[in-house]
């Protein structure tokens, strides 16, 4: 899966703020990833967040 910092992710599940989307804001083995909806920030493995991502946007991205 090709995801890159900037990109905007929707996500299987909703955040318990209730927004589905969320910024990428690090890459590499983690995944550092920015609530779109109330800005809480999380940290994990990659391979958690790739199993639960819908869809990926990359109009967030910095070119």
């Amino acid at each position: 899966m090709d995801i890159q910092v900037g990109d905007i992710l929707t996500m299987k599940k909703a955040h318990p703020c209730g927004e589905k989307r969320w910024q990428v804001l690090r890459t590499g083995a983690d995944f550092r990833l920015k609530c779109m909806g109330c800005g809480h920030e999380v940290m994990g493995a990659r391979s958690k967040f790739e199993k639960n991502v819908r869809a990926i946007d990359p109009s967030g991205r910095m070119l």
